[in-house]
């Protein structure tokens, strides 16, 4: 006895490419795609449908996906979202035909299943008990050749009392009238079914659309029309499953603000944000009507134990977080009074206007210390530490152990800790060990953890409550002297650096210091320390900030002794093999990939004073020809022999000015050799900006430029999309939470399609845009699948913008806004409000404006001189980051002005936003939340970039 399965699906492919079913059964595989079933394709109408079948006993049940593989069954792409379930109806009988009806699942199709929505934004005080599981139907077969039709819809959110009903063309569908529909009983994992019988006559069957019918009224689904049609001839009845995926409702808008939390300002807080301060911007969210907040990172940095450490990029652990966001007054319900002054005069001292790291930091331990002195015992004794330090000793341990050798040696460089240089567990045992003398000093780094993850708990708890998301940032890198590469060094590369080649931020390109990844052995236990980390993350943040996730497609990958970011190269990339360039005539590679240094570059650069400088860093290997001495050829050797050499020469001209034109003479190649691969080459980035290209032949200048082309361009695509696309999925199966991709710079084509196939939402700054021949992005065109800004931290805020670039300003002005005048010199409120309307009317999913984009649309807030509220500065890599709000986050509550202007724009832009009463237990979002489906909203149109209503505005502005 047996029943026949049969798979539909429609998928366009491309040449060579093919669908497979693999599943849970050994008749799909057992997950062994090469044992899987192979689909057939046929053309029905304009689509293209795979479809395939197998003979199942009776009882038969398992787990299956759809697989996109090549000619020998190696994946090229697969499902995204949960495991598909195969149950046979109870009704079906030995020779019936089961059909299984169904649509690819992409990344996009399971956001609403994120923390984000799932537990804040559709958050409910009310549960649905299932009323009929998979594969329970009400329906038997009666007649041949009729068929049973289960319809199938996944909707993730649903308002009490309302129910989802299926509409078409037939009687038994309601002939499109909600009341006589067919309703659709909850099965259990947001998924909605319903069964009923068909005849011949039924067919060919529309049913356009489903709906919700409830208290709040009716809810119908946008979208084409579905229509089903089946061979009647044939004679024999089948069961027939129609997997109609999400729902088909508006997608979901919200809008948020981003802030840094060392930024914050309150009038609790000792100099800098605290983690309690993220309950009063949460307040000042939802006023504002804003359903988001974002962070910088917020692990420990303490590398160095001074300002530098201000970077919130370079991690002194992934896990940690950082002491500086501590509440010292939280800590203890019984600080003495003494303490409390020393708290209170503290705060005095430093209310600045910038953050002082230092100090602030120093206060905050030192307060502390004094505080567990006094309640140690009961605290590490408690309950509550105990539960914590058991879920968190293995980051735990050797952190605290970490800041002990770093603060008794008074440096992170291992290579001056002795015998602790290389990390093992036994010695960490011992160094941690209750009976060694500096026990209380571990236990004190417990201690502030533990209260730094109950505070940011507290916090993160209360911002669920009020319906807002916490959006945490995932730096790409860490700090090549932290806990990680102490504890895990197999998993670095030490003996390079990343950073970014030459873009919009930096025309030399940048190095971040931080060493590359060991992606073959991270893979080796299935990217344990990636999905630690996420799964870390994920008990304060329901969304996050992939911070450059174009480093999960390749990373630009500099040498150790670097300290720019111009010579670099793509890892893991293609590179150009020494028979490839021999192959096109090009063979002497010592004249391509060692600095060419004429004379005349010399003269150019230095003036009268080359000779001097020819002396003391080169040597002159041929008449009029020079190269770099053994103890200056690297960047780092010229930085430091340039030092020396400043002290007793006569040289005016300023150190980084000299610094800047010798790296000028360093970087004058034509190609890069590969360190690792002597015969392997990489072509310098801006190949033909360099004197070393232009003083080639017209061959060898016509050859490099083609194979230039092919590297950055072409070759690496297929590469790129398949690292990716083992790493990033890691990620994003680690944690609820919703992921979002920083995917500014220099894009390969393969990012985007990737990242929509994850269902990774893209950055769009409007003044960086990734649209080729764009000088400026256009909003009301960019994708769904994305977060809209005006500016970031990594750029200057809108305001300063505006007033640093007169020649950009005015074409902004004419193109965006619409004017031919001359623009103000300033940044008007009014300027800021339409620039800010575009962006919240714009498809994206989110908005997310920089509170100090959001303070200029008034005028009381924007006296502060603009280079004042720059966060980074990418092109100084010892930038201070120390920006602090000049207003309190209690006064921004109490400015209602503002806060209605903002919660004005985003309601009239059609975004949700949170509503006040929340903790009645309804829904975040009665008014308007709608699960996100995937379609894209219709562009918003303007006049010459300029809606009617807001040209009023500005017609009385200027």
């Amino acid at each position: 006895m047996s029943r026949k399965v049969s798979f539909r699906i429609p998928y366009f492919t491309q040449w060579g490419q093919h669908l497979l079913i693999c599943g849970s059964d050994r008749l799909l595989g057992s997950w062994n795609v090469k044992k899987g079933l192979l689909l057939k394709p046929s053309h029905q109408g304009e689509e293209l449908i795979w479809s395939g079948s197998i003979q199942v006993p009776p009882g038969f049940q398992s787990e299956y996906n759809y697989y996109v593989v090549d000619d020998t069954r190696n994946i090229l792409r697969w499902e995204v979202g949960k495991k598909r379930k195969l149950l046979l109806p109870d009704g079906l009988q030995d020779g019936q035909l089961l059909e299984l009806h169904d649509l690819w699942q992409t990344g996009s199709d399971n956001i609403p299943f994120r923390s984000a929505f799932k537990d804040v934004i559709f958050r409910t005080s009310w549960s649905l008990g299932v009323e009929r599981p998979l594969g329970i139907t009400q329906n038997k077969l009666d007649q041949d050749g009729s068929a049973i039709l289960q319809f199938r819809i996944c909707c993730p959110y649903l308002e009490e009392g309302t129910s989802i009903y299926v509409l078409g063309s037939s009687l038994k569908l309601g002939q499109w009238k909600i009341q006589d529909g067919l309703k659709l009983a909850y099965a259990g994992d947001s998924f909605w079914q319903a069964d009923c019988v068909m005849g011949k006559d039924d067919f060919p069957l529309k049913y356009p659309f489903y709906c919700k019918y409830g208290k709040a009224g009716t809810s119908v689904e946008c979208g084409a029309s579905r229509e089903l049609s089946i061979d009647v001839t044939t004679g024999y009845s089948r069961f027939i499953v129609l997997s109609d995926g999400l729902m088909r409702e508006m997608p979901w808008r919200g809008a948020g603000v981003a802030v840094p939390m060392f930024s914050v300002r309150s009038e609790a807080d000792l100099g800098v944000g605290e983690f309690l301060d993220l309950k009063l911007l949460v307040d000042w969210a939802v006023e504002s009507g804003f359903h988001l907040v974002q962070l910088l990172p917020i692990n420990d940095t303490s590398v160095n134990c001074m300002w530098w450490d201000s970077y919130p990029y370079s991690s002194l652990s992934v896990f940690a977080l950082h002491p500086l966001y501590l509440r010292v007054e939280a800590i203890s319900e019984n600080i003495p009074e003494d303490i409390k002054q020393e708290i209170r005069e503290a705060r005095v001292q430093l209310d600045k206007k910038d953050v002082d790291y230092e100090a602030s930091l120093a206060t905050k331990l030192s307060i502390a210390k004094k505080i567990f002195a006094r309640e140690k015992e009961t605290v590490l004794k408690s309950k509550s530490f105990q539960e914590f330090f058991s879920e968190n000793q293995e980051w735990l341990k050797p952190y605290a152990a970490f800041c002990f050798l770093r603060d008794f040696f008074e440096t992170s460089e291992r290579s001056q800790w002795g015998r602790f240089s290389e990390f093992s567990k036994e010695k960490l045992e011992k160094l941690i060990s209750k009976e060694s003398l500096h026990y209380e000093v571990v236990c004190f780094h417990y201690y502030i953890q533990f209260h730094l993850h109950l505070q940011l708990s507290e916090a993160a708890e209360y911002a669920r409550k009020k319906g807002v998301v916490l959006k945490g940032d995932l730096p790409i890198g860490v700090d090549r002297n932290s806990v990680d590469t102490w504890v895990y060094p197999n998993l670095f590369r030490m003996n390079t650096s990343t950073g970014a080649p030459p873009d919009y931020f930096d025309k030399k390109g940048q190095n971040w210091g931080f060493p590359t990844y060991n992606w073959e052995e991270m893979s080796k236990d299935n990217y344990g320390w990636w999905r630690a980390r996420l799964t870390q993350m994920g008990k304060y943040f329901t969304a996050y900030r992939i911070d450059h996730v174009l480093g999960f497609f390749r990373i630009w990958e500099l040498p150790e002794h670097a300290l720019t970011g111009l010579c670099g190269k793509f890892r893991p990339s293609i590179p150009i093999s020494q028979e490839e360039l021999e192959s096109e005539g090009l063979w002497d590679f010592n004249r391509l990939t060692q600095p060419y240094i004429g004379k005349e570059l010399l003269q150019e650069k230095f003036g009268a004073s080359w000779t001097i400088v020819a002396s003391a860093f080169l040597n002159e290997y041929q008449k009029g020809f020079y190269e770099f001495k053994e103890e200056c050829n690297t960047e780092k050797k010229i930085a430091s022999a340039l030092k020396s050499f400043l002290e007793t020469s006569m040289l005016v001209e300023s150190e980084e000015k000299l610094r800047r034109k010798l790296f000028d003479l360093l970087q004058n190649v034509a190609l890069i050799k590969d360190p690792e691969e002597p015969r392997k080459f990489y072509p310098r980035f801006n190949i033909e900006d360099t004197t070393s290209f232009k003083d080639l032949d017209p061959h060898s200048q016509n050859v490099l430029k083609r194979l230039y082309y092919d590297y950055y361009f072409c070759r690496q695509e297929g590469l790129w999309r398949q690292n990716a696309l083992k790493t990033l999925p890691v990620l994003l199966d680690s944690s609820d939470m919703l992921a979002c991709g920083e995917d500014l710079g220099l894009i390969p084509s393969c990012v985007h399609p990737v990242m929509q196939e994850l269902g990774l939402v893209g950055l769009r700054i409007q003044r960086m845009p990734s649209e080729p021949g764009l000088e400026f992005g256009i909003p009301s065109q960019y994708g769904y699948m994305t977060v809209n800004a005006p500016s970031c931290h990594d750029c200057s805020t809108l305001r300063a913008w505006w007033e640093e670039d007169e020649e950009r300003r005015h074409r902004f002005f004419q193109a965006v806004i619409g004017y031919d005048e001359l623009p103000p010199d300033q940044c008007t409120p009014e300027i800021v409000h339409f620039v800010l309307r575009q962006h919240v009317e714009a498809p994206s999913m989110w908005s997310i404006f920089p509170l100090q984009d959001l303070l200029a649309l008034k005028g009381d807030y924007t006296t502060r001189p603009v280079i004042e509220e720059t966060i980074n500065d990418p092109t100084n890599p010892k930038h201070y980051w120390r920006y602090r709000v000049h207003v309190t986050m209690e006064s921004l509550l109490d400015d209602k002005d503002l806060t209605k202007t903002i919660k004005d724009l985003v309601r009239g832009s059609g975004r949700c936003y949170p509503q006040k009463d929340l903790e009645s237990g309804q829904a975040n979002d009665v008014e308007s939340a709608k699960p996100h489906l995937g379609s894209e909203l219709p562009s918003l149109t303007q006049t010459n970039g300029l809606s009617k209503k807001e040209a009023v505005v500005f017609e009385g502005a200027f």
